[in-house]
């Protein structure tokens, strides 16, 4: 059992047909960037920004921001040399699978569906919060009712001031379903057509952020800035503890850099393109996100930012930005939207990966043979995601996809270092410079962030591996191709 449990996947040069038809080949490093670039700018600039700041950080929550890209950085570099290596869509998954054994592997896959399928549910809820403004707005302008029942715009469940999971009385959150199911659809039908509508979003909302960031700078007040790291007022609350704990929650936004790398079989040339598009989505949106935060908490105080949509909080008390306030929703939405999809994209492409390993039935490994899309799986996800999105507030979903993908992340840079003295023959387009202390950073970054998750967090985080754990040796482990290896017969489903 312990020789099956700790067994190291060797071989990933199958060939792509292999299992019947084939991903499509269309994406270069553009299409690559934009992927990684969709999946980042979202929930961390238009919502979790100004939480971090109100309840924790202030006004230094852009350090906040550049302790996550430091740690996230370590990890792309990470990511990069690992994607030339293994260019098939499982990214950590694989990755584990190939360093740190079986049980390892299947633990990572499991989180990463914290990272990509949760993660998504998380950013739908929070686009939920824009619609509703946008509606208002619209209304109000028009002197018209758009508002919508609350019993079908919020939660079910919430938890309260000392953590307790309560029911609100509503029904679930409708617009959240409408966005998830409609860009279930468009990652149905192609991987062209969902990374058209991605770089089609991506470009709009790169282009509003920068026109909130450059008009927005006219009118900030450095008095708002002092003190730039508050008095702290007890565990996490501001001072240099809340800069950390900061850092741990403004991490949420950085996840999806490494999205690029679950396209790995959907890039005409992975080995040069993969690492372009992780590490220049990375660069991009970590320039806007500093430059985002500086300009919020210097248009208005951190104490008014911790609320659903604190970017335009911050625009409230300045009468000559509010058209802004316009922009600022669309591109919320633009945003949020692509953040989805991109998650849409990656998380039944995982599970392809895990599929085809037989630790997931077959049904997730089947290929529209016209669309060339994990059609099946597709529908699964996107179904599951509208689920979590339907019943869940934004609260419970977001520190837990945090630590999921944190200790992805862990095992990613681990893997690196084991594989450069277990497998030092490799080519490798990509290396990691100074890999040990790279390596070795980004690992203790990852501990660092992990050790400001409050109590509550490790409790559903342990209720999640368990569930994980039963999973596996219920499935995954009788049915592993490395116990057992099965030959797949190619299947064309529509």
């Amino acid at each position: 059992m312990l020789k099956q449990l700790l067994a190291r996947k060797t071989d990933f040069n199958e060939p792509d047909d292999t299992h019947g038809p084939t991903l499509r080949r269309t994406l270069g490093p553009w299409g690559l960037t934009a992927l990684g670039i969709g999946a980042v700018i979202g929930g961390g600039i238009f919502v979790i920004t100004g939480q971090a700041a109100a309840d924790h950080a202030g006004p230094a929550v852009i350090l906040s921001f550049i302790l996550a890209a430091i740690c996230s950085t370590f990890t792309a570099l990470c990511y990069a040399e690992f994607a030339t290596l293994i260019p098939v869509s499982g990214s950590a998954y694989s990755y584990a699978y190939a360093t740190l054994g079986e049980l390892m592997a299947w633990f990572i896959g499991w989180n990463l569906v914290l990272e990509y399928g949760v993660s998504a549910s998380a950013v739908a809820v929070s686009w939920t919060g824009y619609f509703l403004s946008l509606l208002q707005h619209i209304g109000s302008t028009f002197n018209m009712d758009l508002s919508l029942p609350a019993a079908l715009t919020n939660a079910p469940l919430a938890f309260t001031a000392d953590h307790q999971l309560v029911a609100t009385g509503a029904l679930f959150n409708l617009p959240a379903v409408v966005l998830i199911l409609l860009l279930t659809w468009i990652c149905y039908v192609g991987i062209r057509e969902s990374s058209l509508a991605n770089a089609a979003m991506v470009a709009l909302k790169v282009g509003l952020i920068t026109l909130v960031i450059v008009v927005g700078w006219r009118y900030v007040d450095p008095s708002n800035w002092h003190p730039f790291v508050p008095e702290s007022q007890g565990h996490y609350k501001y001072g240099w503890g809340g800069v950390l704990r900061g850092a741990a929650m403004v991490f949420f936004a950085y996840i999806g850099f490494e999205a690029t790398s679950v396209a790995a079989q959907e890039s005409r040339n992975p080995q040069r393109d993969l690492p372009i598009g992780i590490l220049a989505s990375l660069a991009v949106c970590t320039v806007l996100y500093i430059a985002m935060a500086a300009v919020m908490t210097g248009l208005s105080s951190y104490t008014l930012l911790g609320t659903d949509e604190p970017v335009v909080t911050a625009l409230h008390g300045h009468p000559q930005l509010e058209w802004l306030r316009w922009l600022v929703e669309v591109g919320a939405l633009l945003g949020l939207s692509s953040v989805v999809l991109v998650m849409i994209i990656a998380q039944p492409r995982i599970f392809m990966i895990m599929g085809r390993d037989g630790m997931l039935p077959k049904v997730f490994t089947r290929i529209h043979p016209r669309y060339r899309t994990p059609h099946l799986n597709t529908l699964i996800t996107g179904a599951g995601i509208a689920l979590l999105a339907a019943i869940f507030p934004l609260d419970v979903l977001g520190d837990l996809v945090s630590m999921g993908t944190l200790i992805a992340f862990m095992a990613v840079c681990a893997g690196v270092w084991i594989l450069r003295h277990t497998r030092p023959e490799l080519p490798r387009t990509f290396r990691v410079p100074f890999a040990p202390v790279i390596c070795t950073l980004g690992i203790l970054s990852c501990l660092a962030l992990l050790s400001t998750m409050a109590w509550y967090n490790w409790s559903l985080m342990i209720v999640w591996t368990l569930l994980g754990l039963v999973i596996y040796f219920s499935y995954g482990n009788r049915h592993s191709h490395l116990r057992s290896p099965v030959a797949d017969a190619p299947s064309t489903d529509a």
